[in-house]
């Protein structure tokens, strides 16, 4: 996946910087209300061209941005509201131990293909009792598909683990997201297997604000399309 992420990584900064991303305001403000106050320092991990860093750094936080791609950590760095942005794979971060407070994976988890090398890193580089953050494409919004009538059909394996690509065309832009799907279950292993206490998951809903310019999003009021997650690293890890 890191090599069709970097492949359609022009297409992902044009597709965001056209405000085309219909997610980003179903998911930015609930991940936002999930994450602890600004510490010594914020990793983004999957920062791609630094949405969400931008946003992070307005809200008091000392953002560095990590991304595979250097298209994307260049986009981020390079920003009229630059972050300060590496070229790191997620499960190889060239960060020091015990250097963050807060790790954040925001839509980018999913994308990544290894997924316990990622949470071991992100435990290796928060300091004892720190905080990591993720949100991703829900599970089960992955294995199925509304039907006309409006009901949701479960038509593919929830408990498997496969990859998927998926094209988008918007206003003339074209954009293939490429992710692995994976059970809830495989999360959490990798989170407690790294160290991690699982706090807290959220499946957030559109919000009546979202509902009144987008009414078509009503129908994740009854299959979730996001999941977020807040796990603490042990105050014991080594």
């Amino acid at each position: 996946m890191r090599e069709a992420w970097d492949e359609q990584a022009a297409n992902w900064i044009a597709f965001v910087r056209a405000r085309l991303d219909k997610g980003w305001d179903l998911t930015r403000p609930p991940f936002l209300a999930l994450l602890p106050p600004a510490g010594r320092l914020t990793l983004d991990v999957g920062c791609g061209e630094g949405r969400l860093g931008r946003a992070l750094t307005d809200a008091g936080h000392r953002v560095v941005g990590v991304d595979a791609s250097f298209t994307l950590a260049h986009a981020a760095a390079t920003h009229e509201s630059p972050l300060h942005a590496l070229v790191s794979d997620a499960s190889h971060l060239a960060v020091c131990d015990a250097a963050a407070d807060l790790v954040v994976a925001f839509m980018s988890l999913m994308d990544i293909d290894d997924l316990q090398g990622a949470v071991r890193e992100a435990a290796r580089v928060l300091r004892p009792g720190g905080l990591f953050c993720f949100a991703i494409v829900h599970p089960v919004a992955e294995s199925g598909r509304f039907q006309k009538d409006g009901t949701f059909l479960m038509d593919r394996s929830y408990l498997g683990v496969w990859r998927y690509p998926d094209p988008v065309q918007r206003q003339g832009f074209e954009m293939t997201f490429h992710t692995e799907h994976r059970p809830i279950s495989r999360y959490s292993k990798a989170l407690l297997e790294a160290g991690f206490v699982i706090e807290e998951i959220r499946e957030p809903i559109p919000d009546e604000d979202v509902l009144a310019a987008r009414p078509e999003e009503a129908r994740w009021r009854q299959v979730p399309n996001f999941l977020m997650v807040r796990a603490r690293l042990s105050a014991h890890h080594d």
